[in-house]
């Protein structure tokens, strides 16, 4: 089990950073870089489960993504304390493992959710169809021209492939390496290592973690941290598995806890719906005789440490199975009492289904499903005077870096240059960075509803 690789403090771009006098290792560096983006400054007005809600009480995608980056920190922590890990990580004694396994969980966690368009996964799922059915009846000729696989990036959108993008592009600055991450830490990010075909039946490659514009880097890092496959293939890296618990448990307890301030249901509820769930009965007995509110508090503080034990536990006891890339199950739901089963469960029954939720997310599927009719028949238009005004919309930074990304040189980067693939990655990157609320008032404005 080599960790020397798997903790590879390098970067797709070799760092220009100074040393001298900064005691930060190059992890700590990441954080720097990530908490200082734009792109997270834009999850404060980001859709976790309620849409376009006013209500500060309530998670949005950057607050779900600040507690994941605390439960992921935790992890780490855990596992470097473990004697059990300690003994697969031979020849690193020497290393602060404290400033490196930690910080880079803390890194993964807090950008796990940087490429979610606006409207949360309700948001995939109106990306997805709606270029489902351009593709199939489509009257623009350029749109035929694509490879199937390049089709797939835009039907299997994925929120995880398009913050591999932003991490490692989007936030340009002078090059197409975006924040220039650590090898370690873009691993550990990447959920799904897999830019082919998918496969439900395996964890790494149920989704499109990765889309074909970034397929080359997905490969340099895989090589880097040593994540082949024998039989082809890319690995999860390990810490990739506590990044997907900490996600997990987090959503799974705080969503429950955001659907009870809301008054979707008592806290007596959640009990009767969890009781047969071994030990929760005798954590419910030990909760303060206090208002309902404050043992909600409590009984999603005993939740998450339960959760984190499991996470803890199954990760060590099946640290090689995760090495070699034949464990497939999420850590918290490898699990006989199937609480994290039960949790969604929940979830599922008594939050998605909410009226408000509802009725807010086909709002979302008319705005996104909007923008995108306007870009695309604007930006494929054959009259120029249309792709001129779609271009003067588009942020220039999402057009730099399709030039970049092509080796074309600046000509006041008229999209007309690109290839039609880049078209429509310029487009769908410039509407998923949006925030619901910009998302909102941009289609208004388009489509006459609102005037500036």
């Amino acid at each position: 089990m080599n960790w020397e690789k798997l903790l590879n403090s390098n970067r797709l771009r070799p760092s220009t950073r100074p040393t001298q006098g900064d005691a930060r290792n190059e992890f700590e560096s990441d954080f720097g870089r990530v908490i200082f983006s734009p792109a997270i400054r834009r999850m404060h007005d980001k859709t976790q489960v309620f849409p376009l809600t006013s209500d500060d009480n309530i998670h949005s995608r950057l607050t779900h993504s600040m507690e994941v980056m605390s439960i992921g920190h935790s992890l780490g922590v855990r596992i470097c304390e473990n004697s059990k890990f300690k003994e697969t990580i031979q020849g690193l004694k020497e290393r602060d493992l404290l400033r490196e396994i930690p910080v880079i969980l803390q890194n993964s966690c807090l950008v796990h959710d940087i490429g979610n368009p606006p409207f949360g996964h309700f948001g995939e799922s109106v990306i997805q169809n709606y270029f489902k059915a351009l593709f199939e009846n489509s009257r623009i000729e350029e749109l035929l021209d694509l490879q199937p696989a390049e089709k797939e990036d835009f039907t299997c959108f994925d929120g995880n492939a398009q913050g591999f993008r932003v991490l490692t592009k989007m936030q340009v600055l002078n090059d197409a390496y975006g924040l220039n991450l650590t090898y370690a830490t873009l691993a550990s990010y990447i959920k799904y290592p897999n830019s082919g075909n998918l496969d439900k039946t395996n964890i790494s490659t149920k989704k499109r973690g990765v889309f074909q514009s970034e397929a080359n880097y997905l490969n340099t890092i895989a090589d880097e941290c040593n994540l082949k496959k024998e039989n082809g293939g890319i690995k999860r890296h390990p810490l990739c598995f506590l990044m997907e618990a900490a996600d997990s448990i987090c959503y799974s307890v705080m969503d429950i806890e955001d659907g009870f301030n809301v008054g979707l249901y008592k806290f007596d509820d959640v009990c009767d719906y969890l009781k047969e769930v071994d030990g929760i009965n005798e954590i419910i007995e030990r909760l303060p005789q206090d208002s309902d509110t404050t043992k909600m508090v409590q009984f999603r503080i005993a939740l998450i440490k339960r959760l984190v034990d499991l996470a803890v536990e199954n990760f060590v006891n099946n640290i090689e199975a995760i090495y070699n890339g034949t464990y497939n199950y999420e850590l918290i739901y490898d699990d006989s009492s199937c609480l994290a089963k039960k949790l969604q469960s929940f979830c599922i029954e008594k939050i998605f289904p909410s009226r408000d939720i509802t009725s807010l997310e086909l709002t979302g599927h008319a705005v996104l499903s909007g923008l995108l009719d306007y870009y695309i028949n604007f930006v494929f238009h054959n009259d120029k005077a249309y792709r001129k005004r779609a271009q003067s919309l588009i942020s220039n930074s999402v057009l730099k870096i399709a030039y970049l990304e092509n080796n074309l040189e600046e000509k006041d980067y008229s999209i007309d240059n690109l290839p039609t693939y880049y078209k429509l990655r310029v487009i769908v990157d410039f509407i998923s960075g949006m925030t619901d609320q910009f998302a909102l008032k941009h289609y208004q404005e388009l489509s006459g509803q609102k005037i500036k």
